[in-house]
């Protein structure tokens, strides 16, 4: 009985392999498309920071970019979940209308302290998206078809709920996206010393993370990144927030509560997502769902609790856009699932799914808000703007899909 090892041919002394391009760009840990987009986020930043003659990056206008597109970053992290599982969610949009119509109504109308109309909204998009996980995960319906009907419901049922413009008078309320973190710490110079403190901070949270991480990796004889590319990417980053900080730190109000805030939701589903048993079971269902379930994952679990979870960050979408505008109309929301769904693949999300981070989204979400302020600040037309927008998105969704196919046949 013979055996075929497939040996591969003896490479002649002194000669080194030749290592296909996509081979050597694994070696740096899988991250190469997010080094890509982190890239590209910074060109972009650079570009319209010359075309706007350095308005872009006043203290005050990145201030804004936050405020305007934290509803984005929020909705990007439960839609990212959602894609890498293999499926879309159409109605984040309508659910953003519908609540932030219920959150404007339980204060104005029902008299209910603003922080409990907080935990009022987001409960009420936990349970939409419980009714959409049901019909999905146990009904066998696609999303594509339940999320489809409920942005036909869930507008429809806005406008009922919000016949006209209900204003929200209520300070504190409005002050989760206008607001800045109390300055108790003073001065230095024009900076402010609390926003000072928060990043550097997050620096060292970020580089004792990481270095937790990849003392964990060698642990367990997994693979690592080059050493130089670590240290490079902890400087990066390290550089990166200590600008953005001095930024921040000289605008009018310092710190925003709601950078805060979705910066608190990033940190704990990047955790989710990267460290907890339900995490990789949501990668697990979308890279193989039969051989998931065959494993023991229970996907239609999975199914639901994803759904349930962007619903309630549709409630925390629809409590940030309610209190930026100081008013609940039933037109908000509009295109919102587009510009979620958009930041996701630019992101570096897979159409196919099993593939996608929260750090990705994120990023993709900065991009679409940075495309959007450097336009509105050129005074370019808002229709080439959405035009330019969907160019982008598809060249990034095509620049991902070429790549994999270069990898598949290298």
């Amino acid at each position: 009985m013979s055996t075929d090892t497939n040996l591969a041919p003896a490479m002649p002394s002194g000669e080194q392999a030749r290592i296909p391009l996509s081979q050597r760009l694994s070696g740096l840990g899988g991250n190469a498309r997010q080094y890509g987009i982190f890239a590209a986020l910074i060109v972009i930043i650079l570009l319209f920071q010359g075309l706007t003659d350095g308005r872009l990056l006043k203290p005050d206008n990145v201030v804004s970019l936050f405020q305007q597109n934290a509803y984005v970053m929020v909705l990007a992290i439960g839609m990212v979940m959602v894609i890498v599982a293999g499926h879309i969610d159409l109605s984040v949009g309508s659910v953003v209308a519908l609540v932030g119509g219920i959150v404007a109504l339980s204060i104005t109308d029902w008299g209910l302290p603003w922080w409990v109309a907080v935990l009022l909204g987001v409960a009420i998009g936990a349970v939409v998206g419980a009714w959409q996980g049901f019909w999905i995960a146990y009904v066998g319906i696609p999303a594509f078809i339940v999320t489809l009907a409920g942005m036909l419901i869930f507008r429809g049922l806005a406008l009922v709920v919000v016949s006209q413009t209900i204003r929200v008078n209520d300070d504190n309320f409005n002050s989760i996206v206008s607001g800045s973190l109390p300055n108790f710490l003073g001065f230095s110079g024009d900076m402010d010393v609390v926003t000072l403190v928060i990043g550097a901070l997050t620096i060292a949270a970020f580089a004792i993370a990481q270095f937790r991480a990849r003392m964990q990796l060698r642990k367990h004889d997994l693979h690592v990144e080059a050493l130089g590319l670590f240290i490079a990417k902890l400087v990066g980053v390290a550089v990166a927030v200590g600008f953005l900080s001095v930024l921040l730190s000289l605008s009018a109000g310092g710190m925003p509560i709601i950078l805060v805030i979705v910066g608190v939701l990033i940190v704990a589903y990047t955790f989710l997502m990267g460290r907890t048993v339900f995490g990789r079971h949501i990668y697990a269902v979308g890279g193989n769902r039969p051989a998931a379930s065959l494993s023991g994952v229970r996907t239609k679990r999975v199914d639901f609790m994803i759904f349930v979870n962007i619903g309630a960050l549709a409630g925390v979408a629809a409590i940030i856009t309610t209190a930026r505008g100081g008013a609940a109309v039933a037109a908000a929301g509009q295109n919102f699932e587009l510009d979620a769904i958009a930041a996701c693949f630019i992101g570096g999300a897979a159409v196919t799914g099993g593939i996608g981070r929260i750090s990705g989204a994120i990023v993709g979400a900065l991009i679409m808000g940075v495309l959007n302020m450097g336009l509105s600040i050129m005074s370019v037309d808002p229709s080439w703007q959405q035009a330019i927008k969907g160019l982008v998105l598809l060249f990034a969704v095509a620049f991902d899909l070429i790549n994999k196919r270069r990898a598949g046949t290298s």
